[in-house]
């Protein structure tokens, strides 16, 4: 009896390995579709639309206009009169509050992770200020400021020390506003103790036995040991600077004279009270071109100090 020849599937000349990882290329493209998806609609086009738009005049209602580099050209040539204060506050905002806010948060996770009575409850009190909405805490801190009323001001005449106008003088506005970004450490001090909390015993009781003391661990353990845990927090905490906008828009509104315009709140301005949004595309390119700028400066200087367990050494 002759039997019919049966003709070979599409996938049947692949090997059968090739035809299993290409399922399972389709269906993880399948199930990653949302995420995808996600991404292209709320990441990369909002991106890309921005970089079209900051050549463009355009306000809600309108269509965009092609003008070409005006909007850079006006930014630069110094037309607008807030850009160049409100790259000086948020730089001067910048260059100050991370280095110290990095060296406060580290020492204090130091301390922090020292056996000592009642370190559970001292760790949740500095944990704390971080969960209350940072509006919230801006409007408690701009009434406790107030220079005629405040309680600060109030302890410091009992002390008999002097007072201050504090958000509402052009010389202490952004002093004021450095402060009070140490009030939201908590999140950086928990990775610190992360870091610390990693850090193996053996070196420290290696030290010990050379003769070194709380001297020597600090900085030929605890701090070459925690670098990558540094740089983590340094990335972050210059991103997170340059992007202020609650603290100022809550507690100054970019006042008293421009002095605590930073440079979102000033993007903020543009794009939504002056309905500029050629213009606020514009200023957000920027904004994104020197954090990408800076994170890569960063980056490019960490392979000196930065030092991964993993790799055997520095990065």
């Amino acid at each position: 009896m002759k039997s019919n020849p049966v003709m070979p599937g599409p996938y049947a000349a692949l090997p059968k390995g090739k035809r299993k990882s290409g399922q399972e290329l389709r269906y993880g493209l399948l199930f990653a579709s949302p995420v995808l998806i996600g991404y292209l609609l709320f990441v990369l086009f909002p991106i890309v639309a921005s970089i079209y738009l900051s050549f463009t005049t355009y306000s809600v209602g309108t269509l965009p206009k092609w003008i070409g580099t005006a909007n850079y050209q006006t930014l630069f040539s110094g037309a607008d009169p807030f850009f160049y204060p409100a790259v000086t506050a948020t730089f001067y905002y910048v260059f100050v509050s991370v280095p110290l806010g990095i060296v406060i948060s580290f020492f204090m996770a130091v301390l922090l992770n020292q056996k000592i009575k009642g370190r559970a409850f001292f760790r949740g009190v500095f944990y704390l200020p971080v969960i209350i909405p940072l509006a919230a805490s801006s409007m408690v801190w701009m009434w406790l400021l107030q220079p005629d009323f405040g309680i600060v001001n109030y302890v410091l005449e009992l002390l008999h020390l002097p007072t201050s106008q504090w958000l509402g003088d052009t010389t202490s506005v952004v002093p004021t506003l450095i402060l009070f970004s140490f009030w939201t450490l908590g999140n950086t001090i928990v990775i610190f103790l992360a870091g610390l909390q990693g850090i193996p015993a053996h070196l420290y009781d290696a030290i010990e036995i050379d003769g070194g003391g709380r001297f020597h661990k600090l900085f030929y353990i605890t701090i070459p040991m925690s670098s990558s845990i540094i740089f983590f927090n340094t990335v972050i905490a210059f991103i997170n600077g340059f992007q202020a906008f609650v603290q100022p828009s809550v507690m100054t509104q970019g006042g008293p004279n421009n002095k605590s315009l930073f440079y979102v709140l000033y993007l903020f301005n543009e794009g939504f009270k002056s309905s500029r949004m050629g213009s606020a595309s514009a200023i957000s390119v920027l904004l994104f071109l020197v954090i990408a700028l800076f994170t890569a400066v960063i980056f490019f200087f960490s392979k000196s100090f930065v030092y991964y367990e993993g790799k055997g050494g520095k990065s």
